[in-house]
């Protein structure tokens, strides 16, 4: 492709472009290197670099320098955007954001699980990958950056996904990774406290989730669970640009929940839309789903789906890995892994279990390092509030001091047990179950590794927690 296609815009040389990055190290003959403004470091220091490595043009922002053809901009991020969706063009026919604090993974895969079930081609991409029928491909990041991001959507396509649920995250709005993406749906969970190491504040950090909705073209479908906080904020800057809104929850006027009572094994729901009342038997665990398969099912009405063809097939979605996820039971004791790690989804997460446990909630729960310090008190908090036992343990501490964190957390959970090792922590809590007892392994979810400085150690909470429940039962059975 040249040049003057990628920009839109007439240049002079106009070299071929072979490829798109913006890391000066895998720039190779033919490429065009974005020259991006970062946290630590200016791009554009690495222009040389790129040169030497086999460069033809520069993306970069006002005053860069450089003896190849150069493309400047006063939002380098979103011309990348821009091109890496003239690069890679093809992207599915109907794409869903889906955007929030807490439940975008599992809307999205649930949303992705309906279609299927309705005979459409569809995938997700998010926290766990890109995934469609024919395709799987490991992301980096929930939101993966703009040259990733649209490699992805064209393969997704080329593979045969038409539909397709997607994860937007805070971080991919502000910086405009998904500026390219021709989005007709955008979905909202709601608004907790995270991600304030990385914007200026609360506000800021809602300003940027809101962005979702500011992308829609007048044609777009707005879908939010007004259960969430900061639902009203969103459903009216629908209204305001004119989009059509679907409304979603035990609050929404389009798809109601009227009841989500835990039972074995899930949840019965009750739930009103298009005029008709159906009862269903969800199989996921905690009440909290209800909301996020409630609002999966407004995007899938939003395509033109039936309530009542879709409702039913709740009766066979499977939750997402790594959330409210059974892991094994011991002597009537079950244990769980979630990924929940904001205060707000640490309470979430507890108080639905609670209904699954006969007796004690046991709770181990960490907090990352190099992250939002102000929410590690407050996690505690929502721990000792909502569980009857409370390990803190370490939790991708990264470059800080391990037990400092675990520090912060105990301040406002003082009757808590302090196990440093993730692995121990873990066999402890599995160790201290009863019948009638659940244990909940919060923070990791569905990853695989623990970051210790800048190291990635191989570490899977599902995988250490059935080895704890293996020795426990191989004990009990002597």
């Amino acid at each position: 492709m040249k040049l003057s296609e990628l920009t839109g815009d007439a240049v002079s040389p106009d070299p071929d472009i072979k490829g798109l990055t913006a890391d000066s190290r895998a720039v190779t003959d033919g490429f065009l290197f974005a020259a991006l403004p970062g946290v630590n470091a200016d791009g554009a220091k690495f222009i040389p670099q790129a040169e030497e490595n086999g460069a033809v043009a520069v993306l970069a922002g006002p005053g860069a320098v450089s003896s190849l053809p150069i493309v400047t901009d006063a939002e380098p991020r979103k011309r990348l955007a821009q091109m890496a969706a003239r690069f890679y063009p093809r992207q599915p026919q109907v794409i869903a954001g889906i955007t929030g604090t807490n439940g975008k993974t599992s809307t999205a895969r649930f949303a992705a699980q309906l279609w299927s079930r309705l005979g459409r081609a569809s995938g997700s991409l998010g926290t766990l990958g890109a995934q469609g029928a024919s395709y799987a491909r490991k992301l980096a990041h929930t939101t993966p950056e703009p040259v990733t991001l649209h490699e992805t959507l064209q393969q997704m396509t080329d593979s045969g996904v038409d539909y397709l649920a997607m994860e937007v995250s805070s971080h991919a709005l502000a910086q405009h990774r998904a500026d390219g993406v021709r989005f007709k749906l955008a979905a909202f969970t709601n608004i907790t406290q995270d991600h304030l190491d990385y914007h200026a504040g609360f506000d800021d950090y809602f300003a940027a989730k809101a962005l979702l909705f500011e992308m829609l073209p007048k044609d777009g479908v707005a879908v939010v669970n007004m259960d969430g906080e900061g639902a009203e904020e969103i459903a009216a800057l629908a209204r305001r640009r004119g989009l059509r809104l679907i409304t979603t929850g035990a609050k929404g006027k389009d798809v109601t929940i009227i009841a989500a009572a835990p039972q074995a094994g899930g949840l019965k729901l009750t739930i009103a839309a298009q005029g008709a009342r159906m009862d269903v038997d969800a199989p996921l665990i905690g009440a909290f789903q209800a909301e996020n398969a409630a609002l999966a099912i407004g995007l899938v009405m939003a395509t033109g789906a039936g309530a009542q063809d879709v409702i039913p097939h709740l009766a066979t979605i499977e939750g997402a890995p790594g959330r409210m996820q059974l892991v094994g039971q011991v002597q009537g004791a079950g244990v769980f892994v979630d990924y929940a790690h904001t205060p707000d989804a640490v309470a979430t997460a507890l108080r639905a279990i609670r209904p699954h446990a006969a007796d004690r909630v046991i709770a181990i729960i960490g907090a990352g390092g190099d992250r939002d310090r102000a929410k590690r008190p407050l996690m505690g908090a929502a721990a000792r509030e909502n569980a009857d036992a409370v390990i803190v343990t370490d939790d991708n501490p990264r470059t800080e001091n391990p037990a400092a964190i675990r520090r912060k957390i105990i301040e406002s959970c003082p009757e808590a047990a302090e196990i440093g090792d993730r692995a121990e922590a873990i066999a402890a809590g599995v160790a201290m179950l009863k019948d009638g007892d659940v244990l909940l392994i919060l923070g990791k979810g569905h990853e695989t590794g623990q970051v210790v400085g800048d190291e990635t150690l191989p570490f899977d909470d599902a995988e250490v927690a059935s080895r704890a429940l293996a020795n426990r039962i191989k004990e009990l059975g002597r």
